[in-house]
């Protein structure tokens, strides 16, 4: 077989379609959504080359129309996970032997699919099971996943590039081997581009893996698995069991192989699969792999100088955008007394105009809540904040769940910088707000450093040179993203490497080559050109 050093397709990534009136993509979108919600349809488990039905058949409804019907998945059991197991095994050296360009040429033609005949079906996927606005769809799982797909591809070439000197008589190599055993992939219900870019990451680098995505996003996760399977994604390699959590932990935590998980979602349950895998280290033929991106709660910090209407957009989107349900949206702002007023009026005024309901009409820039344990979650802050002394609600507070999981969007002024929004993740459509004296701008940054377990993402606005660069250096420690005079989100794939620390993750840093070097094993070789012949050494020679 003849080999060369390849070329990948360049560094791009895919551009954001606007679905203006009149456009073609808003044509075929509205298309996709009327197609979608005129059928039923039947979604199995995915393990090796079968298409898994069972006699558990679960509905899937849009979390802003929860009384429509857009088909069932069909949940697994332990044994399914058991099979998906030793499926994915028998799969794995022949996967991991697999040249690397037949790899990344699997994962690029899935990105091209996506960008083309499949992106208004993916997308109308997410808006409807997820209840994304026609936007937020776009900007997730078509661009997103394009681009964790497209540049990885680049990613990997870039590790594989990354050699050890040569001394004379010597030829130093490193080969980047796939893990032993398979990894798991435990993917969240609110970005589809995360769902496709946890298994596929680990793949990409000759792992096999075990996806488990959120039943709340199962309707756009057997999209990707349609289009990892047209783009030839050999059986086994993936395999997408829609089983509960613990029911699969149970048996992918103790078994022998497990080699890693590539986990998004709540810091609890983290906590919880770090633990069980400590308690059953002994077992394993290898120390697994953890990586993790969990929860946040994401700061925008004010400075006296900041520009009142850039920091008004700046929250507006960072909190609503998507319902708040984004590790990195805003949660929590701390504005100087100096600009409190003129902050609140433009607030006021975006909020007034912003329009909520369903995601079939593109002028909602606001949709519904995931699910009802969320919208309850949601409400139940609010209705706190109402009956608290410590807090208020400066607008919004009103919900409403009889035909779809309706939160309005709701800013709540704290007056105890450790009142409990401001403390605790919501993951929802509130922010809270806290003034602070104008002329108090470094005690402040001491109090967001101080206030949340978290470190995912942060914010400042401010005009002031000084000023940014104390509040960088001061909270250094406090995001793994960070942003100047801009909203704590919309992280771009090779732009701004995705990842928090203290209780947000392990900041592993998604979209980036760091993540992929956690799904690789390196070995070493060295080769001696002219091998010595005699023990003797120099040194060992008389006078």
């Amino acid at each position: 077989m003849s080999h060369g050093i390849f070329k990948v397709p360049e560094l791009r990534n895919e551009p954001v379609k606007n679905y203006a009136p009149g456009s073609q993509e808003r044509t075929e979108l509205k298309k996709a959504l009327a197609d979608a919600r005129s059928r039923i349809i039947e979604i199995p488990q995915y393990i090796g080359k079968e298409e898994v039905f069972s006699q558990n058949r679960q509905a899937i409804s849009p979390p802003h129309d929860h009384q429509h019907i857009l088909g069932y998945f069909h949940e697994g059991s332990s044994e399914d996970v058991r099979k998906a197991i030793d499926v994915a095994l028998e799969a794995r050296q022949k996967w991991a032997s697999l040249h690397w360009e037949q790899r990344a040429a699997v994962f690029l033609k899935a990105a091209d699919l996506i960008a083309g005949p499949y992106r208004s079906e993916i997308n109308a996927a997410t808006m409807l099971g997820q209840s994304k606005n026609a936007y937020q769809a776009e900007i997730d799982s078509a661009c997103e996943i394009i681009d964790f797909l497209r540049l990885n591809v680049n990613f990997m070439r870039d590790i594989y590039e990354q050699q050890p000197v040569s001394s004379d008589g010597v030829w130093n190599r490193m080969e980047y081997r796939p893990l032993e055993g398979f990894v798991f992939a435990i993917t969240p219900f609110n970005f589809t581009a995360i769902a496709g870019n946890l298994p596929a990451a680990p793949a990409l680098m000759g792992n096999v893996v075990i996806w488990k995505p959120a039943f709340t996003q199962v309707y756009s996760a057997h999209v990707i698995m349609k289009v990892f399977k047209k783009a030839g994604l050999p059986d086994g390699v993936i395999n997408m069991i829609l089983v509960d959590g613990p029911i699969a932990g149970e048996i992918v935590f103790k078994h022998a192989d497990f080699a890693g998980v590539h986990f998004t979602g709540s810091t609890k349950v983290f906590q919880t699969i770090w633990k069980t895998i400590g308690e059953n280290i002994s077992g394993y033929k290898t120390f697994p792999r953890i990586v993790g991106e969990t929860g946040g709660k994401d700061f925008v910090l004010a400075h006296r100088s900041a520009n009142a209407k850039a920091l008004a957009t700046g929250l507006i989107r960072g909190a609503f955008e998507y319902q708040g349900q984004k590790c990195s949206a805003a949660s929590r702002a701390y504005i100087p007394s100096n600009l409190w007023e003129e902050v609140k009026e433009l607030i006021l005024g975006d909020l007034a105009e912003i329009k909520m309901g369903g995601v079939e009409d593109f002028g909602n820039f606001v949709n519904a809540v995931i699910d009802e344990k969320s919208f309850d979650k949601i409400t139940s802050y609010i209705e706190q904040a109402k009956n608290s002394s410590d807090a208020e609600i400066v607008t919004g507070g009103n919900y409403n769940k009889e035909k779809g999981y309706f939160v309005r969007p709701t800013v709540i002024q704290a007056l105890k910088s450790d009142y409990v929004t401001l403390c605790e993740e919501i993951f929802g459509p509130v922010l809270t707000v806290y003034i602070y004296d104008e002329d108090q701008f470094e005690e402040i940054i001491t109090v967001i450093d101080n206030t949340s377990p978290y470190a995912l993402t942060g914010a400042i606005f401010s005009e002031d040179r000084y000023a940014i660069q104390y509040a960088t250096e001061n909270l250094v420690n406090s995001a793994g993203n960070f942003y100047i005079n801009d909203k704590p989100t919309g992280a771009v794939v090779g732009q701004q490497p995705f990842g928090g620390a203290r209780s947000s993750g392990t900041n592993d840093k998604a979209g980036s080559v760091l993540n992929l070097l956690r799904w690789v094993s390196p070995r070493a070789i060295k080769e001696t050109l002219l091998s010595p012949v005699n023990y003797k050494y120099s040194f060992l020679t008389g006078e």
